[in-house]
């Protein structure tokens, strides 16, 4: 067994949520480990958009600057993966994250900001290209693609509809490939907003020296496009989690975590901020939800500091200078 060194709050998770947490936590002086796996989610985009005053930058760019400030207020960031969670003491509470390196870090709350995976369909050519111009977000990249002919990949009848709906605010040439929904041709809502439906199931996304020219059907159709939305499951990128039995939420969109507003799971001591708990939020979102964990986990220590004082005081005041009792009591 690795020797095992204590902080007040370890963080899973160097992104946006984890970062903004970790920021928090630094600034009222706790003492924090932040474990950077090292696999950005938004790593394939070109950039960030829709985080005021950052709109526009390079992910790794926006994460360089955000753990500079991070390491500004004595938070460690280590390069490593979390391997496991587990409560040594649910009362206490305590944990102990093991990391794939050999550490083991003893702390009193974690943090888990671990992120999502997105499981793209199975259509050639597709997982090559995806945050360049194959993308699910139109708010997230709607401006970049604005214009072109766009493509909407179906994975189920509602959603592509209102993804398809949504895209007309940047395009006038929006189609819907029915893929793995059933029939949407007859919505009139799509038709009153002069989308295109085209059944048939995708085959290949279709490549140029500039990007996306095309989805090839299963029947040799062809339909030409110069970028296409999809709707991917999200599935949680929480391998340390696996045996604690934290519960889950699913919904049409995949699996998250279940926590209440600040953040706190069914584990005694681990919280979640992120995509882990919202599969939907973008960047901005995600560090606020770590912002608002790292507020509940100081405001939640503080009193467990305060109690423990306290109880300190109290056991003081009771004993004499050999350790007996005296009538004075705490009130």
């Amino acid at each position: 067994m690795a020797e095992t060194e204590s902080r007040d709050v370890v963080v899973i998770g160097a992104g946006p949520a984890g970062l903004s947490a970790a920021l928090v936590l630094g600034r009222a002086r706790r003492s924090v480990t932040v474990v950077d796996a090292g696999r950005p989610r938004n790593g394939c985009s070109a950039a960030v958009h829709g985080f005021l005053t950052r709109d526009g930058a390079a992910p790794a760019d926006f994460l360089a600057v955000a753990r500079r400030e991070v390491s500004g207020y004595g938070v460690e960031i280590v390069a490593d993966e979390a391997s496991a969670v587990v409560v040594e003491d649910a009362d206490a509470p305590s944990l102990r994250v093991e990391l794939a390196g050999g550490r083991h870090l003893r702390a009193r709350r974690v943090v888990v900001a671990s992120g999502i995976v997105d499981e793209l369909p199975d259509v050639v050519g597709l997982a090559e290209r995806w945050g360049r111009d194959v993308l699910h977000c139109p708010y997230c990249h709607g401006h970049e693609v604005r214009d072109r002919p766009l493509v909407v990949l179906a994975g189920d009848t509602e959603g592509a509809v209102h993804q398809a709906l949504l895209l007309r605010q940047w395009s006038e040439d929006v189609t819907v490939v029915t893929h793995a929904a059933g029939p949407v041709d007859d919505d009139v809502l799509l038709a009153a907003r002069g989308v295109q439906v085209v059944s048939g199931r995708a085959r290949e996304v279709v490549t140029g020296d500039d990007g996306v020219t095309a989805v090839l059907l299963d029947d040799g159709t062809r339909v030409a496009c110069g970028a296409v939305f999809v709707a991917p499951r999200f599935r949680l990128n929480s391998a340390a989690l696996e045996g604690l039995g934290a519960r889950t939420v699913d919904s049409d969109m995949g699996t998250a975590l279940d926590a209440d507003d600040e953040g706190r799971t069914s584990v005694p001591g681990v919280w979640a901020a992120g995509n882990v708990v919202d599969l939907s939020c973008q960047v901005l979102g995600a560090a606020e939800l770590g912002s608002r964990a790292a507020i509940g986990i100081n405001g939640e220590l503080a009193l467990a500091d305060a109690r423990a004082a306290a109880q300190g005081l109290e056991s003081a005041q009771h004993a004499g200078p050999g350790g007996e009792k005296t009538r004075d009591t705490v009130q």
